[in-house]
């Protein structure tokens, strides 16, 4: 396993799987945690160090509102880890539009840092992974490099389209 995607909530699911499918493009594995760092602080110390044994290289963690989990795993590991701050129209706590969770997570303190991606941008979230890990594996540099041209390719031909 390459990866380990952490959800504070289950309700997270449907912006996270985004991150899952991409990884998945890729052939990259990867294994999916639901843990609230606040309700299961313990559970989540545990699993943290159960998956930098199994030799995760990068972590993507995604919540909302008060948005801790990515911080929190981020003091408990040097693996990098990368936040996704989550939004859900339907939460009525969510009254901010999920910019107090994307404040929450680029508003680290020293020391103790994550990278941060857009509101919901898992999608975001797992590309940064693969930029990330492909300076360590030469095929996902390769695939990452094929992806690449095919996105420049298909926005060459739509541009082309309405000269």
């Amino acid at each position: 396993m390459k990866v380990a995607i952490f959800l504070g909530s289950v309700s997270d699911k449907s912006t996270m799987k985004i991150a899952a499918e991409i990884l998945k493009k890729f052939n990259i594995n990867y294994k999916s945690y639901v843990i609230s760092a606040h309700r299961i602080p313990d559970v989540l110390s545990k699993t943290i160090k159960k998956i930098e044994s199994e030799g995760v290289d990068i972590i993507i963690a995604g919540a909302g509102l008060s948005a801790h989990l990515p911080g929190v795993i981020s003091s408990k590991t040097i693996l990098p880890v990368i936040g996704v701050p989550i939004y859900h129209s339907n939460n009525h706590y969510g009254l901010l539009g999920g910019i107090d969770a994307l404040f929450s997570m680029v508003q680290m303190p020293k020391d103790v840092p994550i990278a941060t991606v857009g509101i919901n941008n898992s999608y975001n979230a797992a590309l940064l992974a693969i930029h990330i890990l492909s300076i360590k594996y030469i095929d996902i540099r390769k695939s990452l490099i094929k992806f690449r041209m095919e996105i420049k390719e298909k926005l060459e031909t739509e541009i082309e389209q309405y000269l």
